[in-house]
């Protein structure tokens, strides 16, 4: 028999203690710090269930020098090297402007060694955020970044020291850039992590062949966008085959640009799917994809977006 429920209920989700309106997360270094997009007609942020904000590091950073953005087939190349003003700026001028009765907001933590891990991550832990992801994955700075997230033992020596200086839930975010993302996932939830968020980018390059010449004035950058969804879809799967024995949710993002892409990292074991590169495209693209969400639901005589997750049938 089918149960009737409201497309609010539907749509909403637990995810590591918080409750979420929407299973849609904006993901971090596509809205800035969370402001941008209200300035968007016709957009908002009671559309989505979180907002991860731009990736933010102790110190205040420039970035790297441009060219750092690239569009390219389905998708696109960024090097952007966290920009950002220093997390105590984010916390005492940033954070007071942000609306937090509208929508969760994630702070993205980074840094160079494990104790800048810990201390960005102690600086958010006594502000009003609702959550921290670790940032173990970036592929576009010089150091730190993608060399933690592609060790299972360091990447667990950053879960384990950011832990330690938080009593929020703690996020980490995976690289699809190593040989074995389910032997690094089991290990960053051993080491306490609460959630993963599968994939980060991957690492690419663009060529200017006139000049012979990388494109990315970093050399390389983070893909982004549809053409990694099948990589995506894969990574999310496997790390479900680890994270579903120790009930750890996982954030399911690369490539998602309409309701049936969310639906695929659902069904191949996320509980939530975050939206990136696609909100360059159409930046309103959220109240459409939560609109097919729901109607898969009443489709298929589910109650919830949970009822979804991990219901990938493979072949024998």
């Amino acid at each position: 028999m089918t149960i009737n429920v409201s497309k609010k209920e539907q749509l909403s989700i637990d995810l590591c203690g918080l409750r979420l309106s929407s299973p849609l997360i904006l993901l971090s270094g596509c809205v800035g710090f969370g402001e941008e997009y209200t300035r968007v007609e016709g957009f908002s942020n009671r559309d989505v269930g979180a907002i991860c904000l731009k990736g933010t590091t102790l110190e205040p950073r420039v970035g790297n020098r441009p060219q750092r953005i690239y569009e390219t087939d389905s998708g696109m190349l960024n090097a952007i090297g966290l920009q950002n003003p220093g997390a105590r700026h984010v916390v005492e001028n940033i954070l007071p402007q942000l609306d937090f009765s509208e929508t969760a907001f994630v702070a993205n933590v980074s840094g160079s060694t494990i104790e800048e891990y810990a201390a960005v991550t102690r600086i958010f832990n006594n502000s009003a955020i609702d959550a921290i992801e670790i940032n173990i994955s970036c592929p576009n700075v010089k150091e730190g970044g993608v060399a933690f997230g592609n060790d299972p033992e360091t990447s667990a020596r950053v879960v384990e020291a950011c832990r330690a200086a938080t009593d929020k839930p703690i996020i980490t975010k995976l690289s699809p850039n190593q040989t074995n993302i389910g032997e690094n996932a089991k290990r960053c939830i051993e080491a306490g992590t609460d959630a993963l968020s599968v994939i980060n980018t991957v690492m690419g390059m663009a060529i200017d062949i006139e000049k012979k010449v990388p494109v990315i004035a970093n050399n390389q950058g983070g893909m982004s966008g549809p053409a990694i969804k099948p990589l995506a879809l894969l990574k999310v799967h496997e790390v479900y085959q680890v994270s579903h024995k120790h009930r750890v949710p996982i954030i399911g993002q690369g490539g998602i640009i309409s309701a049936s892409d969310a639906i695929e990292f659902l069904l191949a074991g996320a509980s939530a799917v975050g939206i990136g590169t696609g909100l360059f495209y159409d930046p309103l693209m959220c109240k459409e994809v939560n609109q097919g969400i729901a109607e898969y639901i009443g489709r298929h005589d589910f109650c919830s977006v949970s009822d979804i997750t991990g219901k990938l049938e493979l072949s024998d």
